[in-house]
C-alpha cells in the first residue's frame, strides 16, 4: 500500500490571508505559506489575525520546512511569530526569502532558521518531499506554484497567480511545465488560488499600467506627482520610476518597507 499523504489547513479558505496549509508524510510536515491576515473593521483592538498553530506546536519535531511561494505578507508575514515558538529551514526564490527575511530578522529571529534558495523549474527533495518549483506570474516577482511528486500522486500547489502574457520582466506562468505534469503523471490533487474567480473577465496585463502613467505624469509636467502601491510591487515600482525618469523627474520612496524593498530589488537586479 502506498505511503499515505494528508493535507491539512490551518488558514487562508474562505478568507484573504493567513493562508497556510500543511503537507504530511511519513510523519513528516512540510508548510506551505505562513501569512497573516488584517482584520476585519469589525475587529476592535486586533492588529493582526494569524493562522492557528496549536497543531504544529504539537508536531514541532516533524518539521521539515516551509515552502514559501511568493513575497506578499499574506503568505510570509506569520514566520516571524512562529519562529518565536519553532526552528525551521525556509524555502523559496530568493526575492522570496528577501521579503521574509527582511520581517525575520526584525524580529530577532534569523538565528532560528536556515533560507534555502530555489531557482525556476528547479526539482528538489526535502526529506520524504520531492518538490517542483513552477514559475507562475503575479503582482510580486518570481513566485512559485509547487508540484509534490508524492506517493499517492502528484499534488499541485499553485500558489497566487496571475496569467499575465506581457510581464514587465518577461518571466511567465510556465503552463508547458504544468501541462507536462498533467499529461505524463496526471494530477491527484490541485490546489488554486481562486480569488476573484467569480468575476466574468481576464485581468489586463501590468504592462498596460505604464502608458497611464506616463500620460499622468505629462499632464502634470512643473507638479510634483505622489503615486502609492505596496512595498512588494517591484514591477510597478520599476514602472513609476521609468516613466518619471523618461520626464527628467527625481524619483524618491518613502515608508521602511518600500525603502528595504526597492534597495533588496536593486541588490538582486530586479530594478
Amino acid at each position: 500500500m502506498p505511503t499515505p499523504v494528508s493535507v491539512t489547513f490551518l488558514g487562508g479558505l474562505g478568507d484573504i490571508g493567513r493562508n497556510c496549509a500543511a503537507i504530511e508524510i511519513d510523519n513528516q510536515i512540510m508548510l506551505l505559506d505562513c501569512g497573516l491576515m488584517f482584520p476585519e473593521a469589525d475587529m476592535l483592538g486586533v492588529d493582526l489575525v494569524l493562522p492557528d498553530f496549536s497543531w504544529l506546536l504539537e508536531r514541532a519535531d516533524d518539521i521539515v520546512g516551509c515552502i514559501v511561494t511568493h513575497g506578499h505578507e499574506d503568505h510570509h508575514g506569520a514566520l516571524a511569530f512562529l519562529l518565536r515558538q519553532l526552528s525551521f529551514p525556509i524555502i523559496g526564490s530568493a526575492l522570496t526569502l528577501g521579503f521574509a527575511s527582511n520581517r525575520i530578522d526584525e524580529a530577532g529571529l534569523m538565528s532560528r532558521t536556515k533560507l534555502i534558495p530555489v531557482s525556476d523549474n528547479e526539482r528538489r527533495a526535502f526529506g520524504p518531499f520531492d518538490c517542483e518549483f513552477i514559475p507562475v506570474t503575479h503582482s510580486v516577482p518570481h513566485g512559485f506554484a509547487t508540484a509534490f511528486h508524492t506517493p499517492q500522486g502528484t499534488i499541485l500547489h499553485s500558489g497566487d497567480w496571475k496569467l499575465d502574457l506581457t510581464p514587465v520582466d518577461g518571466r511567465l506562468t510556465d503552463l508547458g511545465v504544468m501541462g507536462a505534469i498533467a499529461q505524463n503523471e496526471g494530477v491527484r490533487l490541485l490546489l488554486s488560488d481562486s480569488t476573484n474567480a467569480d468575476q466574468a473577465g481576464h485581468s489586463r496585463s501590468e504592462k498596460s499600467v505604464g502608458k497611464v502613467l506616463t500620460d499622468l505624469f505629462a499632464a502634470n509636467a512643473g507638479r510634483r506627482v505622489v503615486t502609492a502601491c505596496f512595498a512588494s510591487h517591484v514591477h510597478r515600482v520599476q514602472q513609476i520610476a521609468d516613466a518619471a525618469i523618461a520626464q527628467g523627474r527625481v524619483v524618491a520612496t518613502l515608508g521602511l518597507s518600500m525603502k528595504k524593498n526597492v534597495r533588496l530589488a536593486k541588490d538582486m537586479g530586479l530594478l
